[in-house]
């Protein structure tokens, strides 16, 4: 080594530290060029509790099937997975929640059909979930259900859309409030089927439950939970499933395609996600704990008793999934002439 550089004479303690300094950078170098992700990957994850954030109150049943997928996450990571549940504002609070917090995998949040619908229907959704979220993997999917009265006169599907077409606006619908998933399939199904219905939403299910059996609506349209305690005492009759293929919870009803001959398609459902810029690897290590969870007979077996199939997915397959229908919702919230919140 040169004792001058750029003329300048350094002393021998110097000389011999710069030495040691350069004799170590070939080692040093890989580790000083780990992206602060790549840092954190290598690290045992998680080494603390999670937080799981939900865009809804607590009780009901996307509340009740999250907190399951999150304890057994929790018992499969080592690590408590807390539910936190902010509800509100379309979404916005949760989200907001989420992609404000640092992306090391310790916040993560519940994505759903319903932020597909938000991102059209919320003026002031504060983001592109498309390209700001971090997708992890679905949980579930779930189908609407179409159902009548155990008495109703309408046998079939195929039944109630032939009285549509002979009295136009006679027939009433009943789903929960304007801009659910229920409220947009029923629009949904009215184009489909070319059927001119009044839809009625409701606060909730339970009020629709009533009105179907004292005949104040003629129809349903709703999740299986909504109704399932009345379709196995015999008091509903569920006429078709909104889902592509027959439900493997309800395997005897029919969908609407098949039922009414329409091209119509509705299938709701949840999954988790990350801030953006969370690390690859941490999301791999949440993917494949959500598989091996939603693959155990019990969970299965709970999910399905509240109408949910506990279903894992890629993080691409659930992006692509909230992308397209968030393209749907945006269709039917114009053509139904239905106001942003």
């Amino acid at each position: 080594m040169k004792e001058f550089d750029n003329g300048v004479k350094r002393p021998a303690a110097t000389r011999r530290t710069i030495c040691k300094a350069l004799a170590f950078a070939p080692f040093a170098a890989p580790f000083l060029s780990l992206s602060p992700g790549s840092v954190l990957a290598q690290a045992k994850y998680p080494s603390r509790p999670v937080r799981f954030i939900l865009p809804f109150g607590a009780g009901g049943v996307a509340d009740a099937t999250s907190r399951l997928a999150a304890e057994k996450l929790g018992d499969k990571l080592g690590q408590r997975f807390v539910v936190e549940n902010q509800p509100g504002a379309g979404g916005i609070n949760a989200v907001r929640s989420v992609i404000t917090a640092s992306p090391d995998g310790y916040t993560l949040g519940l994505v759903t059909n319903g932020t597909a619908i938000s991102v059209t229907l919320v003026k002031a959704f504060p983001v592109d979930p498309v390209t700001e979220f971090d997708f992890i993997s679905a949980l579930g999917l779930f189908d609407l259900v179409f159902a009548v009265n155990a008495e109703s006169k309408y046998r079939t599907l195929q039944d109630v859309i032939d009285a549509a077409r002979k009295t136009p606006g006679k027939l009433n619908v009943g789903t929960i409030n304007i801009g659910s998933t229920q409220n947009l399939g029923a629009e949904l199904f009215k184009f489909a089927a070319g059927v001119d219905v009044q839809i009625v939403p409701f606060r909730g299910s339970p009020e629709i439950v009533v009105s179907l059996l004292r005949n104040d609506v003629d129809v349903m349209v709703d999740f299986y939970a909504a109704m399932r305690g009345q379709v196995q005492d015999g008091k509903i009759r569920a006429l078709a499933v909104s889902s592509p293929q027959r439900s493997s919870i309800l395997p005897d009803i029919p969908t609407v395609k098949e039922a009414g001959g329409i091209d119509y398609e509705v299938t709701s459902w949840n999954g988790m996600f990350a801030p953006r810029g969370t690390p690859r690897e941490i999301i791999d290590v949440l993917n494949t704990a959500v598989r091996e969870v939603v693959a155990v007979p019990e969970i299965k077996r709970q999910f399905a008793d509240v109408g949910i199939e506990a279903t894992a997915s890629s993080p691409e397959e659930l992006k692509k999934r909230l992308s397209d229908d968030i393209a749907k919702w945006a269709k039917v919230i114009e053509r139904a002439n239905i106001p942003k919140q």
